[in-house]
C-alpha cells in the first residue's frame, strides 16, 4: 500500500522490453513471463496479505473441521500482539523500533486474516479478536506508523461494511 509505483515500474519495464523485441531472452534479468506474473502480483494493494489470506482460506476450505481451530489460533495470536503492545513492562523489552512496528503489522495482518477466514468475520460480536482494542492501540501511535495499518484494516477486510458490524467499530475506522 505504501509503494503503489512498483506496478507502474513493472508496466514500464514490460513496455520497454516489448519495444526492443529482445531476441535472446537469456540476457534478460527478468523474463517476460515472470514480469507479467510479478505485475499481476503487485496489482493488489497488499499483495503478500492477499496471498496469505488465499492460502489460509484454501486451507480452511480443504479442512472444514479445522475452521474453529484456525480462527481461534489467529485470534489468540492477535490478542497476544495486542497485549504485548499494551503492557508497559512487555513493551519495555522491545528494544528496537523495527520490532515494535513488526508486532503492529503482525497484529493487523492477523485481524485481516481472521476476517477473511472466519465465516462472519473479525468485526462481528463474539469474534475471538479484540478489533476495538487493536484500532485504539493503532490510533494511539504516531500517524506515520498507524495510518497505513488503519488503511489496511479499512480497505482489505471482507466484513467491515456488513450490517452485523457494530457501528462503534465502523466509526472508529471511519477515515
Amino acid at each position: 500500500m505504501k509503494t503503489p509505483a512498483i506496478q507502474n515500474d513493472f508496466s514500464y519495464y514490460r513496455r520497454i522490453v516489448s519495444r526492443q523485441r529482445i531476441d535472446s531472452t537469456n540476457n534478460m534479468l527478468v523474463s517476460t513471463e515472470l514480469a507479467n506474473r510479478m505485475s499481476l502480483f503487485y496489482a493488489h494493494a497488499t499483495p503478500m496479505l492477499k496471498v496469505l489470506s488465499e492460502a489460509t482460506s484454501k486451507f480452511v476450505h480443504d479442512n472444514a473441521d479445522d475452521v474453529e481451530n484456525t480462527t481461534e489460533t489467529l485470534g489468540t495470536m492477535a490478542k497476544v500482539c495486542l497485549r504485548m503492545l499494551e503492557n508497559p513492562k512487555l513493551l519495555q523489552q522491545i528494544e528496537r523500533e523495527e520490532t515494535h512496528l513488526l508486532v503492529l503489522r503482525v497484529m493487523v495482518g492477523l485481524v485481516i486474516l481472521y476476517d477473511h477466514v472466519h465465516p462472519v468475520g473479525a468485526f462481528a460480536r463474539g469474534a475471538h479478536v479484540d478489533v476495538k482494542g487493536c484500532v485504539r492501540l493503532l490510533q494511539a501511535q504516531p500517524a506515520i506508523k498507524a495510518e497505513p495499518l488503519l488503511n489496511a484494516l479499512r480497505y482489505t477486510t471482507k466484513h467491515l461494511n456488513e450490517e452485523n458490524t457494530p457501528k462503534n467499530i465502523r466509526n472508529l475506522l471511519a477515515a
